[in-house]
């Protein structure tokens, strides 16, 4: 339940770097160091968190993932203390990036995630280094062409012997593709096979505040058929409690809507796998929406002068492209209502759900379609080995 969406800024002072490389004599590069600063809710550090695990037990690598709020961490990862300084989970170390940074070696791989911009008495432990590490800022992803071109950039650093690149998540093998876990998808479809089954619709709901959240309940409780709406904690559950008034669980028409408390990451995949239309925002949760395979609502970041709306198209036209003229309309017309640029949110969601079993084929072979991709932890172990 996690993310946001924000386009890096990598595409000033960038110069091509070198593809194409044999890397089966590269170095190891066992030891990795992630930088992650918390903007927004749960977003980086549940990416980060993501792919510090993964790096860890599919390739490894000793990964230090270095946070400044470890109270961020801890509700996707129960064990973390906050209160702890140093301390291990999952295979991974966690630090506190306090403001006060005592030098520390660096690792052979340093990921600043989202322009964090790393603290200075370690880019001078950087600069020392004889053997200079790779150094990568792991970029926001986005769907606009932009991005595959500007991909694996390198941009000298203006004063020090470092050079940084620009790594780009996103939907194409030009890309450095999306997080997925080995076997996630055998997992899914263990889980789905387990379910028994129902006779109403289940629908997730994560949102930012500004999501129309009061007409989609509305809509839901004219339905003819009932469904379940369950709620995370934080801006979507106030948002329902604005517009329902008193205390979950709330009955609404045809439509019941309960609390949820916070879930941990694995915990959340499960919730997305179990209902029939989840609404996610951001990033993370917009990415573990597809690889759930249903249908699915997203609710982008919302950027100054509507910079954030082309991020949106961009995805619709890449997400839809597989899908006949009907879907993809019904698709385009829930996603921009969701997203404030109509209006008439009960006559989308209607046209959705009416579609929901189509779309639900549509959703499946696009996740399918991905998975044929590698993975953003395998691309970027890749990336790496070919720099130093």
């Amino acid at each position: 339940m996690l993310g946001q969406a924000r386009a890096g800024g990598a595409r000033d002072g960038v110069f091509k770097s070198r593809h194409g490389r044999d890397v089966s004599m590269a170095p190891m590069q066992l030891h990795w160091d992630i930088f992650c600063r918390v903007i927004d809710n749960y977003g980086d550090i549940g990416i980060c968190w993501r792919l510090a695990r993964q790096l860890a037990a599919e390739h490894g690598r000793q990964v230090r993932l270095w946070v400044d709020d470890l109270g961020s961490l801890q509700p996707l990862c129960p064990i973390v203390d906050p209160a702890r300084e140093r301390q291990s989970a999952q295979g991974v170390e966690i630090r506190h990036w306090g403001n006060q940074f005592a030098a520390e070696p660096c690792a052979e791989v340093v990921i600043e995630a989202f322009a964090c911009e790393l603290p200075e008495a370690y880019l001078q432990v950087m600069a020392r280094t004889e053997r200079k590490p790779c150094w990568v800022n792991l970029e926001y992803l986005t769907a606009e062409p932009w991005a595959e071109e500007w991909h694996g950039m390198a941009s000298p650093h203006p004063t020090l012997p470092l050079t940084k690149y620009f790594f780009f998540p996103g939907f194409s093998g030009r890309s450095g593709g999306l997080l997925r876990e080995a076997g996630l998808l055998a997992e899914r479809d263990a889980f789905l096979r387990r379910l028994p089954p129902r006779d109403h619709l289940e629908i997730s709901l994560f949102c930012y505040d500004t999501a129309p959240v009061g007409a989609l309940l509305d809509a839901l409780a004219a339905l003819p058929g009932t469904s379940m709406v369950h709620v995370p904690p934080g801006k979507p559950l106030q948002a329902v409690t604005r517009h329902l008034g008193g205390m979950p669980p709330w009955l609404h028409g045809q439509a019941r809507i309960e609390a949820l408390p916070f879930l941990p990451l694995d915990e959340y995949d499960r919730l997305l796998w179990q209902c029939d239309i989840n609404f996610v925002r951001g990033e993370d949760s917009f990415v573990r929406a597809q690889w759930a395979g249903k249908p699915f609502v997203w609710q982008i970041y919302e950027q100054d002068e509507e910079a954030h709306l082309a991020k949106l198209a961009a995805f619709l036209d890449r997400y839809c492209v597989r899908m006949d003229a009907d879907l993809a309309k019904v698709t385009r017309n829930l996603f921009t209502a969701w997203n404030g640029e109509t209006t008439d949110l009960a006559s989308a969601l209607h046209g959705f759900i009416d579609k929901r079993d189509a779309l639900a084929k549509t959703s499946l072979a696009w996740g399918q379609h991905l998975a044929a991709q590698a993975d953003l932890a395998s691309t970027l172990v890749k990336f790496c080995a070919a720099r130093v």
